[in-house]
């Protein structure tokens, strides 16, 4: 990612802190950033690691699960459920309300894809839900899929 591209997230990462009266600490900005150098969603442990390589400084693993519930609550990062591994959200500088994020998993290399679900979509399954009487409780959605990549080399 170029760095022009990361300095637009950082600022708009923190205005977006700033507005929901969080801190945009440094290792917030640190964390955030291992996730927009991965190519892949990271694991808590994973962050760790790459953190201490990046910034030559140890983060308790607990510190960085409490990073990234903050930066989530923001939707500046997503868990991804079926994984437990996080990203950045790739929508950070849009401008536009964002729709409820899915996200495309190639089972074969990991990469992952993230895109908006219209909300009467989601709005069709939750009546469907409810008509077996349940609940939805998270409208986030992940879909094992190949890549263009893994597809054709399979």
């Amino acid at each position: 990612m170029s760095t022009s591209n990361k300095i637009a997230i950082f600022t708009k990462a923190e205005q977006i802190c700033r507005n929901n009266g969080v801190k945009f600490t440094a290792k917030r900005k640190n964390v955030l950033g291992v996730l927009l150098d991965a190519d892949k969603p990271l694991s808590a442990y994973e962050i760790v690691d790459n953190y201490r390589q990046t910034h030559d400084e140890s983060l308790p693993p607990m510190s960085v699960y409490r990073m990234l519930d903050a930066l989530s609550t923001m939707s500046l990062v997503h868990k991804l459920s079926s994984e437990n591994k996080y990203l950045a959200c790739s929508h950070i500088t849009c401008d536009h309300a964002h729709e409820v994020p899915q996200f495309l998993i190639c089972k074969s290399c990991g990469k992952v894809a993230e895109k908006g679900i219209q909300a009467s979509v989601i709005e069709v399954l939750k009546k469907s839900i409810e008509q077996v009487d349940f609940q939805l409780i998270n409208s986030q959605i992940e879909l094992q899929c190949l890549c263009k990549d893994c597809a054709q080399a399979s």
